[in-house]
């Protein structure tokens, strides 16, 4: 199985975080599922760029987004070419190092 890492995040993954993962599993629910809260504020939909990431190592592996998630993406703060919408894209058979970043969409929000 691969593992998925991701790296520190002030906010979302203090410490950071390494675990495996099923492939085809998407990369949002393998978040959840091992405590890395990240927003998803349209609930998996590809209706809001709220669960971006940035796929530091093992991109080329990943299926190619579709259409839509593209266009979610031009929205997405701190854009790369790396950028992907963690609720659309699956995990393969490599592994992954992720950046969550900094900020989102909903930056401000209540406490």
């Amino acid at each position: 199985m691969p593992t998925i890492t991701v790296l520190p995040h002030p906010e979302w993954c203090k410490e950071g975080a390494s675990f495996e993962a099923q492939p085809g599993e998407s990369l949002l629910d393998a978040l959840l599922a091992h405590g890395v809260n990240v927003e998803h504020a349209c609930e998996k939909a590809c209706a809001c760029t709220t669960c971006h990431v940035i796929v530091r190592q093992g991109f080329d592996s990943l299926d190619d987004p579709s259409e839509k998630e593209e266009d979610m993406l031009d929205r997405a703060w701190g854009l790369t070419a790396t950028s992907r919408l963690s609720c659309q894209m699956r995990v393969g058979t490599d592994s992954l190092e992720i950046e969550l970043p900094r900020y989102t969409i909903n930056h401000a929000k209540e406490k």
